[in-house]
């Protein structure tokens, strides 16, 4: 399976930090070069867009974001593995990710996207229905469930052939990278290509642990657009319509076994 690390030039203290606990853990990450926000030529970015979206206008770090991402995508379409494994250079890998992350033989058939990480607050819940437990020679005590509610952030998942070339086809993007794969409320591929949630999870971005308190570079960019005011307010009444439009089927599926599952991270 390839894995490959998504990384700023301006940022060599993350790349040796990720590939130290990728060689601890007996793997090796394939570098892709992040388009930088800071630097990048905005029209060379803009035109990958639509003006605004479902969740207002997307900021320019989480724009190169995305297109860093597809750039990862497609090197991974040009090689000939099956699956491969997208990291951010933010990211924690559990001791569990060195069996896990060395090939897909424990993915089952049909499973486009695998969300690795937990992202978000501890006890973040997230809708999952379908559970199966991996092989216990392989991930024991590990379990996958196909997720059914928002658990945003792309710091750590893995795609099929067929998820990938759907992402590479798309020529016009209205979301930031983690809510086109991982939020159901807003997402028009999400249907097409379902996630599906490891737990528990083998990753955790740094600005969710106390002894690595540093916001990522796409946060601070989205400080701005974050601030308290009208665009604001207006952002997040738009975000409750869609998880209210999404309730009757969760209601639903809760009736037919889904379940509601705190996260946590492995080890």
């Amino acid at each position: 399976m390839k894995r490959y690390l998504v990384n700023l030039a301006r940022r060599p203290d993350r790349l040796q930090a990720m590939q130290a606990r990728a060689a601890a853990l007996g793997l090796t990450l394939e570098r892709v070069e992040a388009l930088d926000a800071a630097a990048a030529e905005p029209a060379a970015m803009d035109g990958w867009f639509a003006p605004s979206g479902p969740l207002g206008e997307i900021p320019r770090g989480d724009k190169a974001c995305l297109l860093s991402h597809r750039r990862a995508w497609e090197m991974f379409l040009q090689s000939g593995a099956s699956h491969a494994v997208f990291l951010e250079d933010d990211v924690v890998l559990s001791p569990a990710a060195g069996a896990l992350l060395r090939d897909a033989g424990w993915i089952p058939a049909g499973v486009p996207v695998v969300k690795l990480e937990h992202y978000g607050p501890p006890g973040q819940r997230v809708l999952l229905k379908d559970f199966r437990a991996l092989e216990p020679n392989v991930a024991p005590d590990f379990e996958i469930a196909r997720m059914l509610s928002r658990h945003t952030g792309a710091g750590a998942y893995i795609l099929s052939r067929t998820a990938a070339r759907l992402l590479v086809a798309q020529t016009r993007f209205t979301l930031p990278v983690d809510h086109l794969l991982f939020n159901p409320n807003n997402s028009p591929l999400f249907a097409h290509l379902p996630p599906w949630q490891l737990l528990p999870a083998i990753a955790r971005q740094e600005q969710f642990l106390e002894a690595r308190p540093e916001k990522s570079d796409i946060a601070r960019s989205r400080e701005g657009l974050r601030a308290f005011g009208l665009t604001y307010v207006r952002r997040e009444l738009v975000r409750f319509g869609y998880d209210l439009r999404l309730l009757p089927r969760q209601t639903w599926a809760l009736a037919k076994g889904a379940k509601f599952v705190a996260m946590k991270t492995e080890g």
